[in-house]
């Protein structure tokens, strides 16, 4: 169960049609309004605010809509092409209200007809006949558009029509519709980081350049605001834990994770003792107070402390609360990766995980590059339960702990990098390729097995030349197209190297 609610996408939505045709073709008006609603209707079951203007048939009602959409504060429009429609009465819409526009060009029927279609029920059926008119007036006006051409995919048929509208389980409804939902969903991203509060705890890795970040440009970019945190402050809550809280907090641990025997390749790696357990429950209550007093939606973490201080044997515990914490919708980017972190946030919004990831070996038998890391892991997207180890040593850091070995669930995964340009922009880097299920070494680190579309020394020459970090975020499924319509919406670059 996620800790706190994502702000939810407001979606305006209006037809449109020619003010001229109402009087001329009886219950034209009504059926352009009845597609619209459906396409209204049906958004709104993809947990957005929708608001539905109606019809727009006149340069009048075209201000009105876009006054309308300002009103409620949309964050995309839908503007359905019902029938035609003058574009002198559309651009108004959107030169009044800036939010990205995506035609909809869906047609009730896959064929009409033709023996029996009258004037005024072609009209009912010629939405794409506008759409030319409508690009070269949104082009010369310098407003951006999106277009989705398809079926309307209807599952039934109007009683006014003269041919069969039943097009739901039509390929080209269905493409049309996953657009859309792919749309909403990157709206929904859009909407949702407007509102995040991102912690960064303690500070980077030292000497991991690819990782730092400029908090202004972050929020300026994407919209996140930056809570600066101290140990201090973790520590505050941690004095607050009380022993019911402990003992929840390991009941949570159990339930989440497998508790690993002492057999192992790595002497370093053994079953976690019982002081281990302890503490790393004691400081996951902890991590989850402080998530909540600081009404956090993601965060970057790292502390370097002095040898045997307190700090240390703090940060001592953190993978296993920051694990729990990103599977309930708290993604949490180790080394003070706010970059990670933010790609890991995108992937969790759209409800696919992302896993906190790097490079951990490549396997040219299976023909595959090993893909993980020694910090939290998405639980939600585990191919089966995650094994808690204890380490004796963090590799290249201070401390021990207890740590996670998991990997990701066979099949479709998307990576998402987020890196930064030499003029301090984003961008983004999309990859789609398979998990397989693979061998992967018993040392208490997460690891994927991922085959791409190319063996992995060619891919690895198209990723790096993209100047990436060393981090990344996984998620599950094949999501490239909608990360690119993230982007989009977002005004971020980004590349797939999905060919």
């Amino acid at each position: 169960m996620k800790l706190k609610e994502t702000k939810k996408a407001k979606i305006g939505i209006y037809t449109m049609g020619l003010k001229a045709y109402w009087s001329q073709f009886a219950g034209l008006h009504d059926r352009m309004l009845e597609y619209g609603k459906f396409i209204a209707d049906r958004i709104e079951k993809m947990e957005v605010e929708v608001f539905f203007y109606g019809l727009v048939d006149c340069e009048e009602e075209g201000r009105k809509c876009g006054e309308f959409f300002n009103s409620k504060g949309v964050d995309l429009i839908f503007a359905h092409a019902g029938t035609y429609v003058t574009s002198a009465s559309v651009l108004p819409v959107h030169q009044i209200c800036n939010a990205p526009a995506v035609i909809l060009n869906l047609q009730p029927t896959a064929q009409i007809n033709y023996l029996k279609t009258s004037t005024g029920e072609w009209l009912a059926h010629c939405g794409a006949c506008p759409v030319p008119e409508l690009s070269n007036a949104f082009n010369r006006a310098g407003i951006a558009y999106r277009c989705i051409n398809g079926l309307l995919g209807l599952d039934y048929t109007p009683e006014i029509s003269v041919t069969d509208e039943n097009t739901a389980e039509r390929p080209e409804a269905k493409k049309a519709w996953k657009e859309i939902g792919e749309w909403v969903q990157a709206a929904s991203v859009k909407a949702a980081l407007k509102y995040c509060r991102f912690g960064f705890l303690g500070n980077n890795y030292s000497g991991m350049l690819d990782l730092y970040s400029d908090y202004t440009m972050l929020q300026a970019q994407t919209g996140v605001h930056i809570e600066v945190l101290e140990m201090c402050d973790l520590n505050r809550m941690l004095e607050t834990v009380t022993e019911e809280e402990a003992e929840e907090k390991k009941k949570e641990i159990e339930e989440f994770f497998v508790i690993s025997d002492d057999v192992s390749a790595d002497p370093l790696a053994k079953k976690p003792t019982p002081e281990q357990l302890d503490w790393s429950a004691r400081v996951a209550a902890a991590q989850e107070k402080m998530v909540k007093e600081f009404d956090l939606d993601a965060l970057a973490y790292y502390y370097h402390g002095a040898p045997d201080g307190a700090y240390e044997k703090l940060q001592s515990g953190f993978i296993v609360g920051h694990s729990l914490l990103t599977a309930k919708g708290i993604p949490c980017a180790g080394e003070g990766d706010l970059k990670t972190a933010l790609a890991m946030k995108i992937c969790d919004i759209v409800g696919t995980g992302g896993s906190f990831c790097e490079i951990v070996a490549t396997d040219y038998v299976e023909g595959t590059i090993l893909l993980g890391h020694d910090g939290p892991f998405h639980l939600a997207i585990a191919q089966g339960k995650p094994l808690l180890r204890g380490l004796g040593v963090y590799h290249g850091k201070q401390g021990t702990g207890v740590s996670v070995e998991a990997k990701v669930r066979t099949g479709a995964i998307t990576n998402l990098a987020c890196t930064q340009t030499i003029d301090g922009k984003l961008k983004f880097i999309i990859t789609e390729a398979e998990a397989t299920d693979a061998q992967i070494m018993t040392i208490g680190n997460t690891q994927t097995h991922v085959k791409f579309k190319k063996d992995p020394d060619s891919y690895m020459d198209e990723w790096f030349a993209e100047a990436p970090t060393h981090h990344f975020a996984m998620s599950v499924g094949h999501n490239g197209k909608l990360f690119e319509k993230i982007f989009d919406l977002l005004d971020i670059p980004c590349v797939s190297l999905n060919k």
